[in-house]
C-alpha cells in the first residue's frame, strides 16, 4: 500500500472558532451516518453555489429525521484563491462538527485531495462530490438505494457510483467528432484494461461504506486524472460490489484558472 504523507499542517482543521483540532482518522469508529468529501482547487467561484444547495438539502433532511447526521470535508487543494476562506465562513455558520476545511500545503490532485478528506472523515457512509455542482445534491438518495440493494455487503464493502451514461447520446450531439473519438477510446481502453461493466467511471458523484472507502483509498496510487479509473479497478480486485447509478447531471463551464 503506498504511504500516506500528510505535512504537519495537515493534520489539523480549525473549528468556528478558529482554533486548531487534531483531524480524525478512517481507521476510527464512525460517529456520523454521512461523511461528504469535496475537493476543491481555485472554486472560490463555483463552491458557494453547491454548499448552498448541499445544505439546503441536508438541513432540511436532518429536520425531517432528527436521527440524520452528517459533515462535510472541503479539500482545499493547494488553491491559489481565496477557496479556503470561503469555505471556512460555512464552517463558522454550520459549526466545525458539520463543517470542516483541509487545507493542503500543495496541490496533490483531486484523487490525492479526496483521499485525504476520506482518511479525516467520521461517516458510516462517504460521498464524493465535486465542488461544481454538477450533480443535483438530493441525488444521494439514489446512491444510497443503490447501496441497499446491494445487501448483504460481504465484510461491509459496497460502493454505488453516479452515472452519466443515460446522457451520452445527447452530450455527443454537442461535442466535437474528435473528442468524441477520444471519449470512445478511453472508455474502450478502460474496459479492455481495467473496469468491466461501469460504463461511466469519471463520475464525481461516488457513495462509499467506510469500510469500502478505507480498502481501495489505502491501496491508491494515482492522485491525479484517471484515479477513479484505478479506484474502481481496486474495488472490483477486492470483490467489492458495485452499483451504477443514473444521476442528473448539468456540464458546469470551468472557472477561469489562476496565472
Amino acid at each position: 500500500m503506498p504511504p500516506l504523507h500528510r505535512h504537519e499542517e495537515e493534520k489539523f482543521f480549525l473549528n468556528a472558532r478558529g482554533q486548531k483540532e487534531t483531524l480524525p482518522s478512517i481507521r476510527d469508529s464512525p460517529t456520523k451516518q454521512l461523511s461528504i468529501v469535496v475537493p476543491s482547487y481555485n472554486e472560490e467561484k463555483r463552491l458557494p453555489i453547491m454548499m448552498d444547495e448541499a445544505l439546503g438539502y441536508l438541513e432540511e433532511r436532518q429536520k425531517q429525521d432528527p436521527t440524520f447526521t452528517y459533515e462535510v470535508i472541503i479539500v482545499d487543494d493547494g488553491s491559489k484563491d481565496q477557496t479556503s476562506k470561503v469555505a471556512f465562513k460555512y464552517c463558522q455558520k454550520y459549526g466545525s462538527d458539520k463543517i470542516r476545511v483541509i487545507t493542503l500545503v500543495k496541490n496533490r490532485g483531486k484523487g490525492g485531495a479526496i483521499k485525504m478528506g476520506v482518511f479525516s472523515s467520521r461517516g458510516e457512509k462517504i460521498l464524493m462530490a465535486d465542488a461544481d455542482g454538477a450533480t443535483k445534491f438530493p441525488d444521494v438518495e439514489k446512491l444510497e438505494k443503490g447501496l441497499r440493494d446491494l445487501q448483504p455487503w460481504p465484510d461491509q464493502m459496497a460502493i454505488a457510483c453516479g452515472s452519466r451514461a443515460h446522457l451520452q447520446t445527447e452530450s455527443i450531439a454537442q461535442r466535437s467528432y474528435f473528442r468524441t473519438l477520444l471519449m470512445y477510446g478511453f472508455h474502450f481502453l478502460v474496459w479492455f484494461l481495467c473496469v468491466k461493466g461501469i460504463r461511466d467511471t469519471q463520475c464525481g458523484f461516488k457513495l462509499l461504506t467506510r469500510e469500502a472507502a478505507s480498502r481501495t483509498f489505502s491501496s491508491l496510487h494515482i492522485e491525479r486524472w484517471a484515479f477513479d479509473v484505478e479506484l474502481l479497478y481496486i474495488a472490483q480486485f477486492f470483490k467489492i460490489p458495485i452499483a451504477e447509478i443514473a444521476v442528473n447531471w448539468t456540464e458546469i463551464e470551468e472557472p477561469p484558472q489562476l496565472s
